[in-house]
């Protein structure tokens, strides 16, 4: 599918299986004299070796970014085993991306020269001044357990400009997540595009969980792999179990998505959500845990509702959204499939023009959270430049 009218973005998804043929799709839909460059997000059943050069022979006068993901936010809405994509014109964005490897070594001094250099590309574009027109997303190896790390990191080179993001996915397999630049795919490692626009944007952040009056503790944890021995001094499966209102055998997907846990920072909670129940019956999460935190038990309200309050209130700021990048939980969207809300979800997320990818994990202003949408709706030029 493809969106042909003339606009300072172009959207396009392709569910061609073969790489080049998808590949050849997405040109056919963002393809025009002043594209600048391509975000995509992809499913890992892609043939990935040979789906980078493919897009490196579509695109070889663009910049290119992206990752796999756990599903997809196409133009017609939620998709599965497709590509996904955004085509930014250069008229209005000046966008430059960065790849960092080796995420554990990250420092504050690589992260300051690298947004030092994509910072550069943006003064050299002289669309418009980088304070207040600047965001920055980014895209990280899912499975890394590096994400927190990384993000603190960039924060602090960041400075003043909003950051949004999401961990890249593999169809909910949980073995291997990629991020791409130049031509290739890449594992335990992470991707910063820095996006520069005259045009109205807000940045944003939403989850849906409210808190219970459960509390738990842990007791025992590995930080370093994310996983919790013990809650209130027991197995962490056990308590987790308790709470949550099912036994330890039927803890799933299910319960993971509906029962998470959060913790308290500032007055607002974010949520921890478990990935797995190990056989020692330890927990393994997506998100940063470690021994003294105290973390809250949660359920669902509304899903859709707080995310289109966020819209509802961004789009008062920008105006008519030109296209709604979104990070959007695999966990909420596994919510919505079980409640049978998935095709109404759909259908909100295609009226607000949002494309997007469903995360392992998201990312906002430096924090890594979980069963989270975060994004950016960026507002539709008033006029567009002449020559065209």
């Amino acid at each position: 599918m493809l969106d042909p009218s003339p606009s300072a973005v172009r959207v396009a998804s392709a569910s061609e299986r073969d790489a080049l043929v998808a590949a050849r799709e997405l040109g056919q839909g963002l393809k025009h004299d002043h594209l600048g460059c391509v975000l995509f997000f992809c499913s890992a059943e892609y043939d990935l070796a040979r789906l980078g050069p493919a897009l490196e022979q579509e695109f070889p006068d663009q910049v290119v970014c992206g990752c796999t993901s756990a599903g997809e936010i196409t133009p017609e809405g939620y998709g599965r085993g497709c590509i996904t994509a955004i085509g930014f014109d250069r008229r209005f964005f000046a966008i430059d991306c960065a790849l960092i490897q080796e995420l554990e070594c990250f420092t504050l001094e690589d992260a300051q020269a690298c947004i030092d250099r994509l910072l550069a590309t943006c003064r050299d574009a002289r669309l418009a001044p980088v304070k207040g027109n600047t965001f920055a997303i980014t895209l990280l190896d899912g499975l890394s357990s590096r994400e927190e790390l990384v993000l603190a990191t960039l924060n602090a080179a960041l400075g003043t400009i909003p950051q949004f993001g999401g961990s890249a996915g593999d169809d909910e397999r949980l073995s291997n997540t990629h991020v791409y630049y130049q031509g290739r795919f890449y594992d335990r490692s992470a991707i910063v595009m820095l996006v520069n626009t005259p045009l109205d944007f807000r940045v944003f952040s939403t989850h849906h969980m409210t808190a219970r009056d459960e509390k738990l503790v842990v007791t025992a944890a590995d930080s370093d792999s994310r996983t919790v021995y013990e809650l209130n001094a027991e197995p962490a499966a056990e308590a987790y179990a308790r709470v949550a209102g099912v036994p330890v055998a039927e803890l799933d997907r299910r319960t993971f998505a509906l029962r998470p846990m959060a913790v308290r920072i500032g007055g607002h909670y974010f949520i921890r959500s478990v990935q797995r129940v190990n056989p020692d019956r330890s927990l393994t999460f997506y998100c940063a845990v470690e021994t003294g935190i105290v973390m809250t038990a949660m359920k669902p309200d509304s899903l859709q509702r707080s995310l289109e309050t966020q819209l509802q209130m961004a789009e008062k700021v920008v105006g008519p959204p030109l296209v709604t990048i979104g990070c959007d939980c695999f966990l909420r969207r596994l919510e919505a499939e079980f409640a049978g809300i998935d095709q109404e979800v759909s259908r909100f997320l295609r009226q607000h023009r949002v494309i997007g990818f469903n995360s392992y994990g998201e990312q906002f202003d430096g924090m890594h959270i979980n069963q989270t949408f975060t994004g950016v709706v960026i507002g539709q030029p008033e006029r567009f430049p002449q020559g065209r």
